[in-house]
């Protein structure tokens, strides 16, 4: 790029200063700066749209690769599960039609559950504490409705 130094800004506004003069050239400088603005603006919107360009080829390349990668990975697995099949085939080749043999096989039955999950009593666990603990501790150990205890705690009327 081209490089301007202190001094070849200096020549360049005084011989601007000459031939626009000093009536003309707040504004057209102004107008110079905006349009050296809009020049800027412009190319690094160009270098973003290259950029944003550049990664989406490298991006198609590596879904490329990687859809390579998976279809390498199907057919090895397809070929491991036909083997298995055939090895598998060769193996109850000896059974019967309904894959019993000859002897007399019966599968195990499932062994029963031992055992049940307990449940959880909390009206027992509530009652295991102690009373004078439920009493310290303001655990109320009878139903009140709301306008009883309203009226339980009420400070008393003095007559007067």
């Amino acid at each position: 790029m081209i490089d301007f130094g202190f001094d070849k800004l200096a020549l360049i506004g005084a011989v601007a200063l000459i031939v626009i003069g000093p009536e003309k050239l707040p504004k057209v400088a102004r107008t110079v700066g905006h349009l050296f603005g809009k020049a800027q603006r412009y190319v690094s919107d160009v270098k973003a749209e290259v950029n944003r360009s550049i990664e989406l080829d490298e991006l198609k390349k590596m879904k490329t690769q990687f859809e390579d990668a998976a279809r390498d990975v199907q057919t090895s697995v397809d070929q491991e599960v036909r083997g298995f099949e055939s090895d598998w085939q060769g193996a109850t080749a000896g059974l019967g039609h309904d894959g019993s043999t000859s002897s007399s096989y019966e599968p195990l039955a499932p062994p029963p559950l031992s055992h049940q999950p307990k449940k959880k009593n909390w009206r027992l666990k509530r009652s295991a504490m102690p009373h004078w603990y439920k009493q310290r501790h303001g655990v109320r150990s009878k139903a009140q409705s709301g306008a009883a205890r309203v009226a339980r705690f009420r400070p008393p009327r003095h007559p007067g």
